[in-house]
């Protein structure tokens, strides 16, 4: 009986140890200019829980590592769409969108030039 308890715990440690407390993300964002990268960067970046966020905008690809106790994907992901941008397949918020300069609306770089 003591060997089944043993195994039992020794089981339940290795799977504790197995969950990834910090998780890797990349999102396809609707990032359009040095503006959306800093915009999406600084709300991240100084978010407690969010160990990293950095935009590549010609790919416009977000890369997040988060603390997987402070946040699920989808709550990464609704931190995108409440600043106006598209992740992945949620789609951004109509405010926020409206509210963002011309050059971070979707292809508005194109029209800058």
């Amino acid at each position: 009986m003591k060997n089944i308890i043993a195994i039992a715990f020794v089981m339940f440690s290795l799977t504790s140890f197995a969950q990834k407390k910090v998780q890797e993300v990349v999102i396809l964002t609707t990032a359009e200019c040095g503006s959306c990268k800093d915009r999406i960067e600084s709300k991240m970046n100084y978010t407690k829980g969010i160990k990293f966020a950095e935009v590549d905008v010609p790919s416009k690809k977000l890369t997040v590592k988060f603390k997987t106790k402070n946040f699920s994907l989808k709550e990464i992901k609704e931190m995108v769409v409440a600043l106006g941008y598209d992740a992945d397949e949620m789609k951004a918020n109509p405010e926020a969108y409206e509210a963002l300069p011309a050059c971070c609306k979707v292809e508005g770089m194109q029209h800058m030039e």
